[in-house]
């Protein structure tokens, strides 16, 4: 049991750097950062077509990235 969920535990930790790695910057630089941030609390603008499915599929393998590492835990000896 404890093998499975350790080689789960490492795809699941493979994919999410990749996922992660595939999506597009957010801002460029301070100016960027300050500009993003105020767009975010006036003009809330959703992200379209890869950007989301990206933003998704990071959320889930996070998610399953953090319930395998307390499931790994649990069940080691």
């Amino acid at each position: 049991m404890h093998a499975v969920l350790i080689t789960l535990l490492v795809i699941v930790s493979i994919a999410l750097i990749i996922v992660v790695l595939l999506q597009s910057g957010k801002s460029a630089g301070l100016s960027g950062a300050i500009s993003g941030g105020a767009e975010t609390l006036f003009g809330k603008q959703k992200a379209r077509g890869i950007d989301l499915v990206l933003h998704r599929v990071t959320i889930v393998l996070s998610v399953l990235f953090f319930v395998l590492t307390l499931a790994v835990s649990y069940f080691k000896f």
